[in-house]
């Protein structure tokens, strides 16, 4: 999936328009993600997703992967939202309890998980938006300009090119495992993928070694030299509707909290 989000990040409508303004638009809507009515951040969602899916080109089954992906853990962690340890004191409205486990429902709880839901979603766009609109390369740019210390943006870009490595290593073994034939069953699985996480981390830091002294042949010398930002325009239908809708939204919040 990591080469899918590069190739889509490079290759969007949007990749000519400036990186800080496609930058700073996403941090807005972040923000507004996180402090207005549920009702306008469920519309944050909408737009952002228009915004990634027509604007900027990017097939909607790929961001509905992504997307899909992200909240499954939010998913896994709903128990702890919604479950209450014990027996209801008395059997009320909204209130459903478990008929084997000592467990139940409120409707307390079914609100709070659904507002956060609406958050997360809404915040989660804003950094799809920001995923698959704006290239790493550019975004380290973006990071240098912001003053983001140098240290912290080569680790960031090792890490990237090692989150590579590990993926077509791990496709390798996967592939090797099925010309093999592979085990049945499921105990018989479960200790192959055990072995198989272990020579997964051996083959990796190999040709992570690989990478490092790939780097000391070619004159590295404790820093990574990473190219010059270089500002580009932002056309004036996309900044006209980013700052509308932006004063839209706190109008709206303005009218829900004074009605």
């Amino acid at each position: 999936m990591i080469r899918r989000i590069d190739v889509l990040s490079g290759s969007n409508a949007l990749r000519a328009i400036s990186p800080m303004w496609k930058s700073l638009f996403a941090a807005v809507m972040f923000i507004l993600s996180y402090a207005l009515h549920p009702v306008l951040q469920a519309a944050i969602a909408v737009w952002m997703m228009v915004w990634c899916t027509a604007y900027a080109r990017i097939p909607l089954r790929a961001y509905g992967l992504l997307s899909g992906t992200a909240l499954l853990f939010y998913l896994l962690g709903m128990p702890a939202l919604l479950l209450e340890p014990g027996h209801p004191a008395a059997a009320g409205a909204g209130i459903y309890e478990l008929p084997v486990l000592p467990l139940y429902v409120t409707a307390a709880g079914l609100e709070r998980a659904g507002l956060l839901l609406v958050r997360v979603t809404a915040c989660l766009s804003c950094f799809l938006f920001i995923i698959l609109t704006i290239p790493f390369s550019e975004l380290l740019q973006v990071l240098r300009r912001l003053r983001m210390p140098q240290i912290v943006l080569e680790l960031m870009l090792i890490m990237y090119r090692f989150l590579f490595i590990l993926s077509d290593t791990a496709h390798g073994m996967l592939l090797a495992r099925r010309l093999r034939g592979g085990k049945r069953g499921f105990r018989d699985k479960l200790g192959e993928t055990a072995a198989m996480a272990g020579v997964l981390f051996a083959g990796t830091m190999h040709r992570y070694h690989g990478l490092s002294q790939g780097l000391m042949t070619r004159g590295y010398t404790g820093d990574i030299v990473l190219p010059p930002y270089q500002p580009r325009p932002v056309p004036r239908r996309y900044t006209i509707q980013a700052y509308a809708g932006i004063v839209l939204l706190l109008l709206a919040q303005w009218w829900i909290i004074r009605y």
